[in-house]
């Protein structure tokens, strides 16, 4: 199914935009979600709203609460004028603690990776791409030498969707668990965790082979970023088989006037699985406070807020979404997006990806010829139809030939239409507006303004550059700088 996708759409791609480029059933549809988000942020026009909150004084210290509801109805955002008729209503009125709440809240451990998710937390953590992760997992797999003992596969196989851990594995660590941390870091049972959706099951989650072989005996025996690597891996392992952490969680509700302002506090009580796998704790403590107590109003703050846009996909991202969509396999995302910014679709900026301008054209052009095969929930319902094949209740000959019949009418009607690539340019030029198309010099291709003569703006059709140039005459030199 792949071949018969990407050998017949690349063909097109280099016979009617430019020699070099690929397309495929799943790269193409991760392709049209960094384009599709980058619209969005372009068009996106900021909202203002406003918000009241207050800095209280009680007897034990000051704290901030901020405006949870007004005449009975919950706020969420105000406009200035709602803002400042409530900021004049509060002006020497008498704020009184109403109410509070206190509960035991608890945070789960998460389970143990699998090849999607090491790849998000490798990226937000250590800041590995998901290639370079792939690449030293399979190192960590295959084998690493370690003074004395040769080369060991430190970690079970890295390609997989499932969170299942075998039971020698689990007896290993509830006693390795036990042992180092005591009987209150380990649960009455082992922690269960369910895979999503259809999995292949082929494999165990991602794990050490050895849960004795902790990464502090194995710091300065192998390379830095696999130690990096497996640490990560151990410790979201072993967590995955601890108890919860507990936070005492607490509310206040004070009264004043017609408003109802909300402070709120959480402060860590037992750390739990946080002891190995530590994430983001904020310790809030509010001062003790008795109902019915009259607090000084310190201060009065009526704030201006504006509307953030979507932000740009980022590597771990873009991976989550692909995996809640269904699309495509863990084991591919890897290779997904560093075939799109290889080809030069996507640059990275920092850590987002970013559309270049070929990447924005090819996924019109794709979006615009092959709506079905660009759709995120046909890729889906394939990636359903795969599974049922796998589990022989349906026959692939019968899927590829439903496949087939719709993808090649849609060839066959794109190759004709996309002789005028103007239409499908959805990069528009900055000084005039109108479309920019792909033009052709000794050089290699750049986009040229479509009003040209009457506007000369080009600029490169791939790469961080996204301004435009100053004009076609005389601009050899120029030109060949900006592609």
């Amino acid at each position: 199914l792949d071949r018969i996708v990407g050998y017949s759409l690349s063909p097109l791609l280099w016979r009617r935009i430019d020699k070099g480029l690929s397309a495929g059933r799943v790269q193409s549809v991760a392709l049209k979600l960094i384009c599709e988000r980058e619209k969005e942020i372009a068009s996106f026009v900021p909202e203002e709203y406003w918000k009241i909150s207050a800095v209280l004084a009680a007897d034990a210290g000051t704290f901030e609460a901020h405006l949870h509801s007004y005449k009975g109805e919950k706020i969420e955002k105000l406009s200035k004028e709602e803002a400042e008729k409530i900021y004049e209503e509060l002006e020497g009125v008498v704020f009184r603690f109403a109410r509070i709440e206190k509960k035991k809240r608890k945070r789960n451990p998460k389970p143990p990776f699998i090849t999607s998710t090491l790849q998000q937390e490798a990226f937000k953590r250590l800041g590995f791409s998901a290639k370079k992760t792939m690449m030293l997992a399979q190192q960590l797999y295959e084998g690493i030498e370690i003074p004395g003992e040769g080369p060991v596969g430190l970690i079970t196989y890295m390609r997989t969707d499932s969170v299942r851990v075998s039971e020698e594995a689990l007896r290993a660590v509830r006693e390795f668990i036990f042992a180092g941390f005591g009987e209150r870091y380990l649960p009455d049972r082992p922690n269960v965790y369910q895979s999503k959706g259809n999995v292949q099951d082929a494999h165990e989650a991602i794990r050490p082979t050895n849960v004795e072989r902790t990464p502090d005996a194995l710091k300065d025996l192998i390379p830095e970023d696999h130690w990096k690597l497996y640490d990560l891996i151990w410790r979201r392992f072993v967590a995955s088989q601890m108890v919860p952490a507990v936070f005492d969680a607490t509310s206040y509700d004070i009264e004043a006037g017609s408003a109802l302002f909300r402070a709120t506090g959480s402060v860590l009580v037992f750390d739990g699985f946080l002891k190995v796998y530590a994430e983001e704790v904020e310790d809030r403590v509010l001062p003790e406070v008795s109902e019915g107590q009259m607090l000084t109003l310190v201060e009065l703050v009526k704030s201006q807020h504006f509307t953030s846009p979507p932000s740009r996909y980022t590597e771990a991202t873009l991976i989550k979404k692909l995996e809640e969509e269904g699309v495509g396999r863990p084991s591919t995302y890897a290779t997904i997006v560093s075939t799109i910014i290889e080809r030069g679709y996507v640059v990275r900026d920092k850590k987002a990806l970013v559309p270049t301008p070929l990447g924005m054209i090819v996924s019109e052009v794709l979006s615009r010829n092959f709506p079905k095969l660009m759709d995120v929930s046909f890729t889906a319902n394939m990636e359903e139809d795969l599974d049922k094949i796998a589990a022989g209740e349906k026959g692939w000959k019968e899927s590829i030939r439903e496949f087939y019949e719709l993808f090649s009418k849609e060839l066959e009607e794109a190759d004709g239409k996309l002789l005028n690539l103007e239409e499908y340019s959805p990069i528009r030029c900055e000084k005039c507006g109108r479309p920019m198309v792909i033009k052709k010099s000794r050089y290699g291709k750049f986009l040229a303004c479509s009003g040209y003569p009457d506007c000369e703006n080009i600029k490169p059709l791939v790469g961080k550059k996204q301004g435009g140039g100053s004009g076609r005459k005389g601009s050899n030199k120029r030109h060949k700088k900006n592609t």
